[in-house]
């Protein structure tokens, strides 16, 4: 047994007030805590990064370790979406079109340098960047990035999710970022 405990580790209790049988901390802090434990992505993948992306779903990286074990393959289900790989501007509606399927709270990451700038297809045909037509959280480079950069963004995705205020998606901010985007 005491083998076993040396292994799992607790994830870190919130800031807060405690005392003999009791613990107070805020709402928000507790929620990001919990979210960030629990991220549903995704996978939008059209080529190589895709690749990549698997074998950071493999043993050897395994994200589920962050909590990113159950992928979903449906918009509505999903609070993260990962693209990778080039996008071609035909995609670009459909890409779209996902995006605003996802329920609020909803987080983008760019994967590769075709998602994040068009990589080396500077043609009329690619998208020069998913962040045109939805805006992104976090961009991962590299072409295509290895399995520890796509574990990177998860964590920063992450910290992202876990230091958020809940009120954020209601402030003018973000609904003016929405509106610069074309959605309401």
């Amino acid at each position: 047994m005491s083998e076993l405990h040396g292994r799992i580790s607790l994830a870190e209790k919130p800031p807060g007030i405690e005392g003999a049988g009791f613990f107070a901390t805020s709402l928000e802090k507790v929620v990001g805590l919990a979210r960030k434990n629990s991220i549903w992505p995704l996978p939008f993948a059209t080529s190589c990064c895709g690749i990549e992306f698997m074998a950071t779903m493999g043993a050897h990286y395994d994200l589920a370790r962050f909590g990113s074990e159950r992928l979903s393959f449906s918009p509505r289900q999903a609070d993260l979406l990962m693209v990778m790989g080039t996008i071609a501007k035909k995609m670009g509606p459909i890409l779209r079109q996902v995006y605003e399927q996802m329920a609020e709270p909803r987080w983008v990451m760019s994967v590769g340098a075709c998602a994040c700038s068009g990589g080396i297809f500077d043609t009329y045909s690619v998208l020069q960047g998913i962040d045109r037509i939805i805006p992104v959280d976090v961009y991962v480079p590299g072409c295509p990035p290895r399995p520890e950069q796509i574990l990177d963004g998860i964590l920063k995705i992450q910290h992202l999710v876990e230091t958020e205020s809940l009120r954020r998606r209601d402030s003018p901010e973000y609904k003016a970022l929405l509106n610069k985007y074309g959605i309401e």
